[in-house]
């Protein structure tokens, strides 16, 4: 059944047989965010798997806009100069990194523009997505745009278009901040003389599997009593503590904020 806003009939994905539209595509459909015919996604072939599952294929982004009441923009930055179209009276979602919303509002002449920034975890529904809105959005529209996002994974609502540059370094890198965390410690681990094999097997257990302990826990309470406890754990977080881990994270996600908020 069906739980699209009224006056939101069709939800339209321009790039929506991408990695980041197609997945948000499927579970939509899945989960019945959007009726089966009520979703258009347009490539260049016109043709695609997700035809099967109820979805509308086009080739031309134009007929998409046309046919659409909520327009999701998941094409590569890189590539919005080349998109034209004319979403005049429409409400346009944003996934692009670097992109103001005054320069798609100039560009698509859409009533209204909503940045969102989901991650790669959209792939197995446990994105966070944050979202802003430039212009007017009504009520219900920012229900449907909660709705659609939590469809793969969590999502929030932010007040300043800022936030979502800063979110781009944060919770827009996805698993790169983990994976750098799990690379560290197996190759220190094998830089101590634990073999390959077994120093990957305990990277991966601290960074994928103990930390869902967190799911249910405080971090910081998890923190401090470790570290009450003066044991080994309590030495290693010192000497990261020393090394001013906190401040080079900081650092990181200030790098990353300037790049969007400069443009990619």
């Amino acid at each position: 059944m069906s739980s699209q806003t009224p006056g939101i009939q069709t939800l339209g994905i321009i790039g929506g047989t991408g990695w980041l539209g197609g997945s948000i595509a499927k579970a939509l459909l899945a989960k019945g965010v959007f009726a089966q015919g009520h979703l258009v996604i347009s490539n260049r072939s016109g043709s695609h798997p997700l035809a099967r599952e109820g979805a509308q294929l086009v080739t031309d982004n134009q007929a998409l806009v046309a046919r659409s009441g909520l327009i999701i923009l998941a094409v590569r930055p890189e590539h919005f100069a080349d998109l034209k179209i004319d979403a005049s009276g429409k409400t346009v979602i944003s996934l692009m990194a670097g992109v103001t919303a005054q320069a798609i509002s100039k560009q698509t002449s859409a009533a209204a523009v909503i940045r969102a920034m989901p991650n790669a975890a959209v792939e197995i529904e446990q994105s966070f997505t944050p979202w802003f809105c430039f212009g007017e959005v009504d009520a219900a529209t920012k229900s449907l745009v909660q709705r659609l996002f939590e469809s793969v994974g969590t999502a929030a609502e932010v007040t300043q278009e800022d936030h979502i540059e800063v979110l781009s370094a944060l919770s827009g890198t996805g698993p790169a901040f983990p994976a750098l965390l799990l690379t560290a410690l197996a190759r220190q681990a094998m830089v101590a003389g634990i073999p390959a094999d077994i120093a990957q097997l305990a990277a991966k257990n601290v960074v994928v599997h103990s930390s869902q302990l967190l799911a249910s826990r405080d971090a910081q309470e998890t923190l401090d009593s470790l570290i009450a406890y003066r044991g080994v754990t309590a030495a290693a977080l010192q000497s990261l503590t020393d090394g001013q881990f906190e401040q080079q994270i900081g650092k990181a996600l200030e790098e990353g904020a300037a790049v969007a908020r400069k443009g990619l």
